[in-house]
């Protein structure tokens, strides 16, 4: 039977890595790109699988500074909310791979009505530990759907 018991340094990078994944959509809510882009590799992989798993790359970006179009585009919603689901994470040392959910709700203007867009999204993600700290290296994230209706304030 393996073992249940999470040393206390599991336990310190299991955490760390989770307000890694938390501070990502902190940072997208408070549309503060450049500390979103702190929470990555200078070396980083990003791609966006804006038609779900089992499709092509919408957008495949290499390095930190490539990341700025991404995050500057949320500039275009009124307001945003991801809500971070269930996560999972496998450790080996100072690399770790995850996948986590979230919810991300998307508040604009169309033709003068107010509406609300839902994303259902996964990110796969590998994780490397840089002086200490956890950092993005690599990060897929896939949308699974999206329903968009009207909104009333």
């Amino acid at each position: 039977m393996p073992s249940t018991e999470i040393t206390p340094r599991e336990a310190a990078d299991r955490l760390a890595i989770r307000e890694l994944i938390d501070a990502y959509a902190h940072c997208a809510d408070r549309r503060d790109a450049d500390g979103q882009k702190a929470l990555f590799t200078e070396d980083t992989h990003f791609l966006v699988y804006m038609e779900g798993p089992g499709t092509e790359a919408t957008q495949e970006l290499n390095g930190r500074n490539a990341l700025t179009p991404v995050f500057d585009d949320l500039n275009r919603y009124q307001a945003t909310t991801h809500f971070n689901g269930q996560s999972t994470i496998a450790l080996d040392g100072d690399r770790a791979t995850g996948e986590s959910y979230c919810l991300a709700h998307h508040l604009f203007t169309e033709n003068g009505t107010r509406k609300l867009m839902i994303a259902s999204l996964r990110y796969l993600d590998s994780f490397v530990k840089i002086g200490g700290a956890w950092l993005f290296a690599e990060r897929q994230l896939y949308v699974d759907w999206t329903e968009t209706r009207q909104s009333q304030p």
